[in-house]
Protein backbone atom coordinates (compact mmCIF):
# COMPACT_ATOMS: atom_id res chain seq x y z
CA UNK A 1 0.00 0.00 0.00
CA UNK A 2 2.43 2.42 -1.12
CA UNK A 3 1.06 5.62 -2.11
CA UNK A 4 1.21 9.33 -1.35
CA UNK A 5 -1.70 10.14 0.76
CA UNK A 6 -0.83 6.82 2.56
CA UNK A 7 2.93 7.23 3.19
CA UNK A 8 5.25 5.71 0.73
CA UNK A 9 7.44 3.06 0.13
CA UNK A 10 10.67 4.71 1.70
CA UNK A 11 9.47 7.16 4.63
CA UNK A 12 10.96 10.28 4.96
CA UNK A 13 10.10 14.04 4.30
CA UNK A 14 9.57 15.60 1.27
CA UNK A 15 12.12 15.15 -1.52
CA UNK A 16 10.18 15.82 -4.92
CA UNK A 17 9.12 12.33 -5.53
CA UNK A 18 5.28 12.35 -4.90
CA UNK A 19 5.37 8.27 -3.96
CA UNK A 20 7.57 9.19 -0.50
CA UNK A 21 5.76 10.21 2.53
CA UNK A 22 5.63 14.12 3.34
CA UNK A 23 3.99 16.72 2.66
CA UNK A 24 4.83 19.42 -0.76
CA UNK A 25 6.37 22.12 0.74
CA UNK A 26 3.86 25.16 1.43
CA UNK A 27 2.88 27.35 -1.72
CA UNK A 28 3.86 24.51 -4.21
CA UNK A 29 1.75 23.84 -7.00
CA UNK A 30 -1.52 21.82 -6.03
CA UNK A 31 -0.50 22.05 -2.50
CA UNK A 32 -3.94 21.14 0.27
CA UNK A 33 -1.89 20.42 3.43
CA UNK A 34 -0.70 17.34 4.56
CA UNK A 35 -1.69 13.89 3.29
CA UNK A 36 -4.88 12.42 5.26
CA UNK A 37 -3.96 10.04 7.57
CA UNK A 38 -6.19 7.15 6.60
CA UNK A 39 -6.86 3.42 6.52
CA UNK A 40 -7.17 2.06 3.08
CA UNK A 41 -9.85 1.84 0.97
CA UNK A 42 -13.05 -0.22 0.88
CA UNK A 43 -15.11 -2.14 -1.61
CA UNK A 44 -17.26 -3.51 0.10
CA UNK A 45 -17.76 0.40 2.39
CA UNK A 46 -18.21 1.43 -1.04
CA UNK A 47 -20.57 -0.48 -2.40
CA UNK A 48 -23.23 -0.29 1.08
CA UNK A 49 -22.13 3.63 0.30
CA UNK A 50 -23.88 3.67 -3.42
CA UNK A 51 -26.52 1.37 -1.57
CA UNK A 52 -27.26 4.01 0.38
CA UNK A 53 -26.80 6.62 -2.21
CA UNK A 54 -29.46 4.90 -4.50
CA UNK A 55 -32.13 5.95 -1.81
CA UNK A 56 -31.02 9.63 -1.60
CA UNK A 57 -30.91 10.21 -5.24
CA UNK A 58 -33.84 8.79 -5.21
CA UNK A 59 -35.62 11.22 -3.06
CA UNK A 60 -33.29 14.05 -4.29
CA UNK A 61 -34.98 13.49 -7.97
CA UNK A 62 -38.34 12.91 -6.57
CA UNK A 63 -37.85 16.90 -5.19
CA UNK A 64 -36.49 18.02 -8.18
CA UNK A 65 -39.60 16.70 -10.26
CA UNK A 66 -41.59 18.40 -7.64
CA UNK A 67 -39.50 21.90 -8.15
CA UNK A 68 -39.90 21.38 -11.93
CA UNK A 69 -43.91 20.45 -11.98
CA UNK A 70 -44.00 23.97 -9.60
CA UNK A 71 -41.54 25.95 -11.86
CA UNK A 72 -43.58 25.08 -15.03
CA UNK A 73 -46.97 25.59 -13.19
CA UNK A 74 -45.05 29.07 -12.52
CA UNK A 75 -44.49 29.65 -15.69
CA UNK A 76 -46.81 28.57 -18.18
CA UNK A 77 -45.22 25.29 -18.71
CA UNK A 78 -41.43 27.12 -20.21
CA UNK A 79 -40.08 25.45 -16.83
CA UNK A 80 -41.10 22.30 -18.02
CA UNK A 81 -38.09 22.19 -20.04
CA UNK A 82 -35.88 21.45 -17.16
CA UNK A 83 -37.23 17.59 -17.12
CA UNK A 84 -34.43 17.14 -19.54
CA UNK A 85 -31.90 17.61 -16.25
CA UNK A 86 -33.84 14.60 -14.38
CA UNK A 87 -31.95 11.70 -15.86
CA UNK A 88 -28.80 13.86 -14.64
CA UNK A 89 -29.95 13.75 -11.31
CA UNK A 90 -27.14 11.75 -9.62
CA UNK A 91 -24.04 13.23 -11.19
CA UNK A 92 -25.87 16.70 -9.80
CA UNK A 93 -26.15 15.07 -6.43
CA UNK A 94 -22.22 13.61 -6.21
CA UNK A 95 -20.93 16.61 -7.97
CA UNK A 96 -22.76 19.45 -5.31
CA UNK A 97 -21.89 16.58 -2.21
CA UNK A 98 -18.34 15.02 -2.93
CA UNK A 99 -17.41 18.60 -4.64
CA UNK A 100 -18.64 19.82 -1.14
CA UNK A 101 -16.58 20.97 1.74
CA UNK A 102 -17.43 17.03 3.40
CA UNK A 103 -15.65 15.52 0.48
CA UNK A 104 -18.83 12.92 0.56
CA UNK A 105 -22.01 11.61 -0.48
CA UNK A 106 -24.55 11.21 2.66
CA UNK A 107 -23.81 7.39 2.15
CA UNK A 108 -20.15 7.93 2.38
CA UNK A 109 -20.27 10.00 5.08
CA UNK A 110 -22.46 7.07 6.93
CA UNK A 111 -20.07 4.69 5.64
CA UNK A 112 -16.94 7.07 7.07
CA UNK A 113 -15.59 7.26 3.54
CA UNK A 114 -14.58 10.76 2.37
CA UNK A 115 -12.96 11.60 -1.78
CA UNK A 116 -9.49 13.27 -1.78
CA UNK A 117 -7.31 14.01 -4.35
CA UNK A 118 -4.71 10.58 -4.58
CA UNK A 119 -1.43 12.90 -4.41
CA UNK A 120 -2.26 15.59 -2.03
CA UNK A 121 -4.98 14.08 -0.02
CA UNK A 122 -6.95 17.07 -0.38
CA UNK A 123 -10.86 18.18 -1.72
CA UNK A 124 -11.53 17.95 -4.82
CA UNK A 125 -13.88 20.31 -6.90
CA UNK A 126 -17.46 19.92 -7.88
CA UNK A 127 -16.42 19.31 -11.93
CA UNK A 128 -14.05 16.59 -11.06
CA UNK A 129 -16.92 15.06 -8.25
CA UNK A 130 -19.42 15.27 -11.68
CA UNK A 131 -16.78 14.29 -14.01
CA UNK A 132 -16.21 11.40 -11.86
CA UNK A 133 -19.69 10.38 -11.09
CA UNK A 134 -20.09 10.33 -14.68
CA UNK A 135 -17.43 8.11 -15.11
CA UNK A 136 -18.76 5.42 -12.70
CA UNK A 137 -22.01 5.38 -14.25
CA UNK A 138 -20.50 5.28 -17.67
CA UNK A 139 -18.92 1.88 -16.67
CA UNK A 140 -21.98 0.66 -14.85
CA UNK A 141 -23.91 1.12 -17.91
CA UNK A 142 -21.31 -1.60 -19.55
CA UNK A 143 -20.91 -4.69 -18.20
CA UNK A 144 -17.52 -5.09 -19.40
CA UNK A 145 -16.81 -1.39 -18.90
CA UNK A 146 -18.20 -2.67 -15.11
CA UNK A 147 -16.68 -5.44 -14.02
CA UNK A 148 -13.05 -4.02 -15.56
CA UNK A 149 -13.87 -1.19 -13.16
CA UNK A 150 -14.21 -3.60 -9.82
CA UNK A 151 -11.48 -5.66 -11.13
CA UNK A 152 -8.84 -2.89 -10.95
CA UNK A 153 -10.53 -1.64 -7.51
CA UNK A 154 -10.09 -5.59 -6.04
CA UNK A 155 -6.42 -6.03 -7.47
CA UNK A 156 -5.30 -2.90 -6.40
CA UNK A 157 -3.82 -2.80 -2.47
CA UNK A 158 -5.18 1.07 -2.32
CA UNK A 159 -8.85 -0.26 -3.63
CA UNK A 160 -9.00 2.69 -5.80
CA UNK A 161 -11.00 1.49 -8.77
CA UNK A 162 -11.08 2.29 -12.98
CA UNK A 163 -12.59 5.48 -12.56
CA UNK A 164 -10.61 6.72 -9.89
CA UNK A 165 -6.92 6.28 -11.66
CA UNK A 166 -8.24 8.32 -14.59
CA UNK A 167 -9.07 11.01 -12.37
CA UNK A 168 -6.29 10.46 -9.28
CA UNK A 169 -8.41 10.63 -7.01
CA UNK A 170 -8.70 7.97 -3.88
CA UNK A 171 -11.94 7.12 -1.95
CA UNK A 172 -10.49 6.52 1.98
CA UNK A 173 -11.38 5.68 5.03
CA UNK A 174 -10.49 7.59 8.04
CA UNK A 175 -8.41 6.15 10.79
Amino acid sequence: MANSWQGGPYGGPYQGNPYQQGTIPPGGPGWAGPPVLVAHGSLSRRFIAYLLDILFIFGFSCLLWLAISLLGVITFGVGWALYAILPASGILYSAITVGGPRQSTLGMRMMGLRAVRATTGGPIDWITAGVHALLFYVALSTFLLWVLDIGIGVLRADRRMGHDLVLDLAVVHEA
